[in-house]
């Protein structure tokens, strides 16, 4: 974008955000697995600024410590210590701008809680301002319910007298439908005089920006306002209903991009892909999948029905159906389902299977292996071209950390009690309780009373053995 002047953005990051009733910063609330303040400072970005400043006040250290761990984009912070107002806030912004830049630089104000709006929005909304030689631009919008929101009120000439909040409008302006965005683009010269002018005497004791609007057309100033291209931009998040709103807008976005990209989705509604997930083409997705985090999937492969898919990386042509997959490698043409739980550390290799009711984690099943059905598999590594038959474990854990230890395919024939320490070996039959300490194993299990002490003491008395006892057989994690 080409601009006749040096444009830098301010960013409103500063709010509390009460209406949303959660211990998240307003603007850190995610969408589509990136917190909705991202998908603005991404907006800005596509224009050519010199500078964006985020304007932070409540939970400053956690907002800016996000932005500096999710975005590379060059971002300055200030700190609004007190909030009173939009108004004090973009003055407390402009604070970061030396005397010594050209003072008719235009700057671009927005708030952090517009996760909708694009880029070609923002850079019509400078061009305007541009071509007008305007003082301030304003971005509006018409709504048939404008409640709440502040109006724009129009001259004879069209032009734009004032702002007024809602709160603070007469009956006739109420019914105004045209509605303040709070996304503008100001000559900054003459934008900094206009806030020292700004008073608080207003329903909310507060110095508006909108106030700035009126400073400057009762100083001879042109003022325009742009009507938005679309009404969804303007959607400002303040509550959990319209965090909902504006997901299930980014949400068909995010899907109509990925159609067009040639993915293939039976139902886009119930079709959950976030922002950060990338998609090969001729993908196939079916009703009830969800693609969170780093999730990739390569050409041709069918994910669902419902399945879930958090930083996993599925290769080409695989097939995974009634899922779940966290931090997990799928290799080219694997079959993974129905009902199996990929879980962190998990990597099958090409053309292998997870069956039906199966369970993985942090193991390798290599090319051509198969766990078909009714078993699970920790920290292991399962061979090329081997067949894991039903019913098999990997009695993989160590028992050291559990109250009581209940080892892989126990038996507990009800009423029984297992004290606290107490062992199962695997595949033990208990008819009877186990008293603390004490191990049960066999068919039908025998108790070995004080087993845990003797265990204790024997490995004390072995100069380098840990004093805690082994598991007797293994459990199963």
């Amino acid at each position: 974008m080409t601009h006749s002047r040096p444009l830098a953005a301010v960013v409103l990051a500063a709010g509390e955000g009460t209406r949303m009733k959660s211990s998240v910063p307003k603007v850190l609330h995610p969408l589509c697995g990136r917190p909705m303040l991202l998908y603005v400072i991404g907006a800005l970005e596509e224009l050519e600024l010199q500078r964006i400043v985020v304007v932070v006040g409540h939970a400053s250290e956690r907002v800016i410590k996000t932005l500096h761990s999710e975005t590379d984009v060059p971002l300055e912070f200030v700190e609004q210590r007190v909030q009173r107002g939009t108004g004090d806030a973009v003055s407390v912004g402009l604070t970061v701008f030396p005397d010594e830049m050209d003072e008719e630089d235009d700057l671009i104000v927005v708030p952090g809680d517009t996760p909708l709006l694009r880029a070609e929005t923002l850079a019509g909304l400078v061009r305007e301002h541009d071509e007008t030689d305007a003082a301030a631009t304003v971005l509006t919008a018409r709504l048939p319910d404008p409640t709440g929101y502040g109006r724009i009120v129009r001259g004879k000439d069209g032009r734009v007298e004032a702002i007024v909040d809602h709160w603070d409008a007469t009956e006739e302006e109420r019914a105004i439908d045209e509605v303040n965005t709070s996304i503008y683009c100001f000559r900054r010269g003459l934008l900094a005089p206009a806030l020292r002018r700004l008073s608080p005497e207003n329903t909310q004791g507060e110095y508006y920006l909108t106030d700035a609007i009126a400073v400057l057309r009762q100083a001879g100033h042109k003022v325009i306002a742009m009507e938005s291209p679309e009404v969804a931009e303007a959607m400002g998040v303040n509550d959990q209903v319209q965090l909902a709103e504006a997901e299930e807008a980014l949400r068909a976005r995010i899907n109509s991009h990925w159609m067009r990209e040639g993915v293939r989705m039976v139902d886009p509604s119930r079709t959950y892909i976030d922002a950060t997930v990338t998609l090969g083409p001729e993908v196939e997705l079916l009703p009830g999948v969800v693609l969170e985090g780093a999730t990739t999937v390569g050409t041709g492969s069918v994910i669902g029905p419902d399945t879930r898919l958090v930083n996993t990386v599925v290769g080409q042509g695989a097939t995974v159906s009634y899922s779940v997959a966290t931090d997990a490698e799928i290799g080219d043409a694997v079959t993974v389902g129905p009902f199996t739980h990929l879980r962190p550390g998990t990597r099958l290799g090409q053309a292998s299977k997870a069956g039906s009711f199966v369970e993985i984690k942090s193991s390798t099943i290599a090319a051509g292996a198969k766990v078909p059905h009714l078993a699970y598999v920790g920290d292991a590594e399962v061979g090329e071209g081997a067949n894991v038959g039903a019913g098999t474990i990997t009695a993989n854990y160590d028992g050291r950390e559990k109250r009581a230890h209940i080892g892989s395919n126990t038996v507990l024939v009800a009423p029984v009690e297992v004290g606290e320490g107490a062992y199962t070996g695997a595949g033990a039959v208990v008819t009877g309780d186990v008293p603390a300490g004490a191990l049960a194993k066999g068919v039908p299990a025998r108790v070995e009373e004080g087993w845990v002490k003797a265990r204790a003491e024997q490995a004390e008395a072995q100069p380098g053995e840990t004093a805690a006892p082994a598991p007797p057989e293994g459990d199963e994690g």
